[in-house]
């Protein structure tokens, strides 16, 4: 296999792993003001990803150096066409590791409520955004090629919010959300974990309808694509081990739940990066002004380097990111967090 093809699947690795890690981030977020009922389970809640948050967003920045310097073309036409949602999302991520930080100066009860729900606006946008840009990748948006051999989007934000991108956005959203919620139930204690357990079996069932409708509408706008039947197969599995999360939630067995929901986000991008193969950009204008693997990607030279900088680095990054689960793997009980303070 060609190296352009190569970093099309590392591209996706790193990006499926970003959903996979920073999708409960952003669901613990927005599950605080269902989850809590004083600010000490809110401080509960949050303390179960304040040792990784931070971390769990730095496959976001490889992926999108990555992005940068193996596939220049699709990085410059992608962030160019969407700049204005991607600047929404830049905007989200600030506010909320900023509340993450300023919730517990000790200024007040509205301060910290301020900054709480910070935390909850910064976590819901950023997935309902994600899951509307890739939905439109996969659909495809109107885009020309240009004189100079570059490509170039032809539409506006509103351009994007159409009903299958609304819907990819809104798959991602409850996906997230589920996670996350599953996520603070295997991390807590008490009466937080009783309520996590308990709303995650009923956004659980929601997200399956919306994960089964979007899947069903991608495979049927997809009917003619060379890779259907791996299509099929990911969006088969991905229904599976959903269905097999919301069973294993329901059964209280939160771990093998957590475990489930991340294959679910591999199988389902999984699905969606298929769909978009051979291609990283469809034209809705007109198929022949598609961007291709090939003609998006940097020269050979660059991506063997880069490639053996991957093989380095990549297993490093790994073992340090499985390391910091395993010290921080306890719950978070509430007795701890009325001994001592947020961190």
């Amino acid at each position: 296999m060609e190296l352009q093809y190569i970093w099309f699947f590392i591209v996706g690795f790193l990006l499926i792993g970003y959903f996979v890690l920073d999708g409960f981030d952003f669901g613990v977020g927005m599950s605080i003001p269902f989850l809590s009922k004083d600010d000490t389970d809110r401080r509960q809640i949050i303390n179960t990803i304040g040792p990784v948050w931070d971390l769990n967003e730095t496959w976001l920045i490889v992926a999108g150096a990555c992005l940068f310097a193996a596939f220049p073309e699709w990085y410059a036409t992608m962030f160019s066409g969407f700049y204005l949602a991607l600047l929404l999302i830049l905007v989200a991520l600030i506010l909320r590791g900023v509340s993450f930080e300023y919730r517990h100066q000790g200024k007040g009860e509205k301060w910290t409520k301020w900054f709480d729900w910070f935390i909850v606006i910064g976590s819901f946008l950023p997935p309902l955004l994600w899951g509307t840009a890739f939905a439109n990748l996969i659909q495809g948006v109107p885009m020309e090629t240009m004189d100079n051999g570059g490509w170039l989007y032809t539409g506006t934000l509103f351009t994007l919010l159409n009903p299958y991108g609304l819907l990819g956005g809104l798959t991602v959203l409850l996906l997230c959300f589920t996670h996350g919620v599953v996520f603070v139930a295997l991390k807590t204690d008490g009466d937080v974990r009783v309520r996590a357990r308990a709303l995650a079996v009923k956004s659980g069932l929601i997200t399956i309808l919306a994960a089964a409708a979007f899947l069903i509408w991608t495979i049927i706008q997809h009917l003619q694509s060379d890779t259907i039947l791996l299509i099929v197969v990911f969006s088969a599995l991905a229904a599976v081990v959903l269905i097999g999360a919301w069973l294993a939630n329901f059964k209280g067995r939160e771990g093998v739940a957590f475990t489930l929901h991340v294959f679910t986000f591999i199988f389902a991008l999984g699905a969606i990066f298929l769909a978009l193969f051979p291609n990283v950009m469809i034209s809705s204008t007109d198929p022949a002004f598609s961007m291709s693997i090939s003609g998006a990607s940097s020269s050979a030279m660059t991506l063997e380097f880069m490639t053996w900088v991957a093989v380095c680095t990549l297993p490093l990054v790994l073992a340090y990111q499985a390391w910091t689960y395993w010290i921080f793997r306890k719950r978070v009980k509430r007795t701890d967090i009325v001994a001592a303070p947020v961190h």
